[in-house]
């Protein structure tokens, strides 16, 4: 049997690696898994979508965003993201799923699937969680939303040109959406159950957008729920005004995420019902297990929006700052 990890990373997006590099930097043995490929979060974001942040504020694990654009696109991300991991040659556990992060003794014992190979037992002294949000998007509840033309992400436009598209949602990544489909020949219509654009709409994104729906160019309907997606392809709706019906090709629900607070609780981690705040050390990121570590955005709960690679970049050396001294009070052979 081989000697146990020093530290298991559950998810290999932007905090995963940086946790992964500077356990490297280290000499600490580590292993990221991820139950999909490298950056999975990014590669689902839009195909031509650039990020607000700077480049600067995205780096990590001492490595230099050297781009000549001040804000990265998708694509500079995922092939920075990337070269960290071959700087660092940080070890890589793919289309890996944890099933199962068990305490047993001063070891973790963590049952994964892998694809096509199957089920395995890996060990280690410390765990890290850093799974994000991504794959779970908040869902309405409506029936029919599970059809093949209801969608929970937006890549791009063109495969809609010249068709009838419903975006529910009045957030940023909906407000973006509408804008593209619609300066890219689609007709679309927005469907939010508030009163209008959700406050933290980007500045320069908000008049845009509420320009569009007065001029009638993007229609809005606000206070109205989804009731139904039809498999005739319309969106069935309750307006202030009564039921109303829309015509579709395609639907976005595009209302934000949730983190896997179910796979937390499976861990041991004490997780806040209401507001699904996993019991952690801010100054450590350990949780109320021993040496398991909760890192990056699960740390916010439902508040997805608190907590992106920018304010989170010092998790990984948090993490294994304090792993190294919780190894250093209890010396232990271990293998590379």
């Amino acid at each position: 049997m081989t000697d146990p990890l020093d530290l298991l990373v559950v998810g290999a997006g932007p905090t995963g690696i940086a946790i992964g590099a500077e356990a490297r930097r280290q000499g600490l043995s580590v292993l990221l898994v991820d139950r999909g490929p490298l950056t999975s979060a990014i590669q689902g974001y839009p195909t031509f979508m650039e990020f607000f942040t700077t480049r600067d504020r995205l780096e990590i694990a001492d490595v230099p965003f050297t781009i000549p654009d001040d804000k990265p696109t998708r694509r500079q991300a995922l092939a920075y993201y990337r070269f960290v991991v071959d700087h660092y040659k940080v070890p890589l556990a793919l289309y890996e799923d944890v099933l199962e992060v068990k305490k047993e003794g001063e070891e973790f014992v963590v049952r994964t699937l892998r694809e096509r190979l199957g089920p395995r037992t890996l060990r280690a002294r410390s765990v890290a969680i850093a799974t994000g949000y991504f794959v779970n998007p908040r869902r309405l509840g409506a029936p029919g939303e599970d059809l093949p033309w209801v969608s929970y992400r937006y890549k791009e436009p063109f495969p809609h040109f010249g068709q009838d598209v419903v975006v529910i949602g009045a957030g940023n990544t909906a407000a973006e959406a509408a804008l593209d489909l619609w300066r890219n020949g689609v007709r679309v219509t927005l469907v939010h159950r508030g009163p209008g654009l959700k406050p933290g709409v980007k500045y320069w994104l908000k008049p845009d957008m509420e320009n569009r729906i007065e001029e009638g160019s993007i229609p809005a309907h606000f206070n109205t729920l989804v009731r139904a997606f039809l498999p005739e392809g319309a969106v069935e709706l309750e307006t202030p005004n009564g039921p109303d019906l829309l015509p579709a090709q395609a639907a976005y629900v595009l209302i934000g995420y949730v983190p896997d607070a179910d796979f937390e609780r499976r861990c041991g981690v004490e997780v806040d019902p209401e507001t699904l705040i996993p019991a952690y050390d801010p100054e450590t990121c350990e949780s109320n297990v021993p040496g398991l570590y909760i890192a990056g955005t699960l740390q916010a709960g439902r508040w997805t929006d608190r907590i992106f690679i920018e304010n989170s970049r010092d998790h990984g050396p948090k993490i294994v700052s304090h792993l190294k001294s919780r190894l250093a009070a209890v010396p232990v052979g271990r293998g590379v």
